[in-house]
């Protein structure tokens, strides 16, 4: 097998996080977005999207999409399970997994789109729907750290409490890229800073 990886990118490093866990080595191809290297008609010819992360597997089978490629490795290394594993908890972690990428992790791509430097000139940008998104974002933290702070102070290192989860390891993800934004966690959010704090301080949390 082969990933395509860019090293800073969200969703890659949610795969590379994700392989950690498991403790599951595979070789890397990193992808130079810099220099256009995800839109050489070789690259597109792997992924027509033009996106990363990409799995391609020893018969040559291509994934693409982070969870789809996580839920792969799930299925061939299932332990420690990342997923859930009874019926209340996958939906638990679905629930806080869609949470994280969408209430979250969405803004945070929409702030990355349109107001980091890095893409002036690549993508035409919205400096409104920037802010816009950057606006959502803190609300989205607000909401958040009142959700921690109304539980037990034992059930607050995780999202779902009591494992680190594939919910987690998206939110985290997504609250690095919007450091990199100045979008940082407000320092009166005293609960999503320590779990923050937690989470990045993994071993993991630099694969």
């Amino acid at each position: 097998m082969k990933l395509y990886n860019l090293s800073a990118g969200m969703n890659p490093r949610r795969v590379r996080i994700f392989l950690a866990e498991k403790g599951v080595s595979i070789p890397l191809h990193e992808v130079d977005v810099a220099k256009n290297e995800n839109q050489t008609p070789e690259f597109l010819a792997i992924n027509p999207m033009g996106k990363l992360p990409v799995l391609e597997l020893d018969d040559g089978t291509i994934l693409t999409e982070s969870i789809a490629i996580c839920r792969y490795i799930e299925a061939r290394h299932p332990e420690p399970n990342m997923f859930g594993t009874t019926a209340l908890e996958t939906a638990q972690i679905e629930m806080w997994a869609r949470r994280a990428e969408l209430e979250m992790g969405l803004q945070v791509m929409h702030v990355f789109a349109n107001l980091h430097p890095f893409w002036e000139g690549r993508i035409k940008q919205v400096k409104e729907y920037g802010e816009l998104a950057r606006e959502k974002l803190l609300q989205r933290m607000d909401w958040l750290n009142a959700e921690l702070g109304n539980r037990a102070p034992e059930d607050r290192e995780f999202l779902i409490a009591g494992r680190y989860t594939i919910a987690d390891i998206i939110l985290q993800c997504a609250l690095i890229v919007g450091k990199a934004c100045q979008v940082r966690i407000p320092d009166e959010h005293e609960h999503l800073a320590n779990w923050f704090a937690g989470v990045t301080s993994r071993p993991t949390a630099r694969a």
